[in-house]
């Protein structure tokens, strides 16, 4: 059974490994760095996990589903555009309150997402292709504009993630100003704009 030390223990490797992957990635960060920023010493660190890998992969499975979590709430039986444009906002809003998860798949992904493979990458897919195959049915029924819904999910991605990604770029250009000021408003005039039939 484990204990409340080591629940806090782990949740305490956990916060600081999403503090050292996110800023680093998965090749610049070291255990050194995670058990400094948890406050642990490695030897300590290395009771709870085998590896820097270890903990990475335990690190994207706890996240995974949290991260999924807004597309699977896209709803078959609800108004095309409504659904999407939800979608879209609760992408954005992760992005605000979710920046160094954002940053961590980014930078999975920016170096080949080698950690994504296997079951965690066939569940991602799974969800994306049933979630374009609803897409699909609302365009066919003369609900939505003919989009190709690959393109359109990963344009969501793109557009709701570079807030959180590319955060220090937009507060450099807009002089310091919250990067997300007036982000929603544009986003959902410019995707309601595309899905209009």
């Amino acid at each position: 059974m484990t204990t409340r030390i080591q629940k806090r223990n782990r949740r305490k490797i956990l916060e600081a490994a999403l503090d050292v992957f996110s800023a680093q990635g998965f090749r610049g960060a070291t255990l050194d760095q995670i058990a400094t920023v948890a406050g642990l010493s490695k030897p300590n660190l290395l009771y709870y996990f085998d590896s820097k890998e270890g903990i990475h992969r335990a690190l994207l499975e706890d996240l995974l589903g949290v991260w999924l979590a807004p597309l699977r709430a896209l709803n078959p039986e609800g108004d095309p555009r409504a659904e999407i444009l939800g979608y879209m906002r609760r992408k954005l809003q992760m992005s605000r309150e979710f920046p160094r998860e954002s940053r961590l798949f980014a930078n999975e992904v920016l170096q080949g997402a080698e950690h994504l493979q296997g079951p965690m990458g066939s569940d991602l897919k799974a969800l994306v292709d049933d979630k374009c195959a609803i897409i699909r049915r609302w365009i066919a029924a003369g609900r939505l504009a003919p989009v190709d819904p690959y393109h359109l999910i990963f344009s969501i991605w793109a557009l709701t993630q570079h807030y959180a990604d590319f955060d220090a770029q937009i507060r450099l250009i807009r002089g310091g100003r919250d990067p997300m000021e007036g982000a929603e408003g544009f986003l959902d005039t410019l995707f309601d704009r595309l899905l209009k039939p």
